[in-house]
């Protein structure tokens, strides 16, 4: 996918906005030392607001005008010629999803069920949090990791871009953003103790079991 979309953004103050940028689950600083205030703060009021922003933009007189993130993510993926509107979608839905899957309270171990569906598709936890480090540090370029559920089993898959797994069968459980945005100016080029760190202190367990008895 084209990465350059964030480019379009401009002043929205004279656009009706559909979407909105959602407030954080947490304050800003909340989630050092893993990731300053500084590296979230860029984050979430620069980054996922171009997207938000320039997501309102594109869908202006259009057929996706006031679509759920989903349906919108669904309708255009795999469709060159809307590129910039699922670019900028799915986007703003990942970072979304991406807030809620870290916590100031995170990592640890995670709740019976889920450890317990952890251990029947990988063999234990730590099999599963190796292969989200492994997958995370070895995607080329930006994207992202996921744990999701496929079928009966859990699976971990990567994501170019602002690719995800909603327009596929998986359902998404939590993911980790691998864009250097989210760390370089925490960690430089260092991605692999980014990973490492939001595994082991960050992780939002809780979320993830909450999507998986999701019906």
């Amino acid at each position: 996918m084209n990465k350059s979309d964030t480019s379009i953004s401009s002043d929205t103050s004279d656009i009706a906005l559909t979407y909105v940028l959602p407030p954080l689950p947490y304050a800003e600083n909340a989630l050092e030392p893993v990731i300053s205030a500084k590296t979230l703060s860029f984050h979430y009021e620069k980054h996922h607001k171009a997207y938000v922003d320039n997501l309102n933009k594109l869908v202006i007189g259009s057929d996706y005008n006031e679509m759920p993130l989903e349906d919108i993510i669904t309708g255009t993926a795999a469709r060159p010629e809307r590129n910039a509107i699922f670019n900028n979608a799915a986007q703003s839905w990942n970072h979304t999803f991406y807030w809620q899957s870290l916590s100031p309270k995170g990592g640890g171990e995670p709740p019976s069920s889920l450890k317990q569906k952890m251990e029947e598709s990988f063999g234990s936890v730590d099999a599963c949090k190796k292969l989200l480090s492994s997958m995370a540090v070895s995607q080329f370029g930006s994207g992202w990791v996921w744990l999701v559920l496929d079928g009966e089993k859990l699976k971990v898959v990567k994501t170019s871009n602002a690719e995800n797994p909603v327009p596929t069968a998986m359902k998404p459980l939590l993911t980790i953003d691998v864009w250097e945005h989210a760390y370089y100016l925490d960690y430089q080029n260092r991605r692999v103790d980014y990973v490492n760190a939001v595994l082991e202190k960050l992780i939002n367990w809780e979320f993830a079991l909450q999507n998986l008895s999701k019906k």
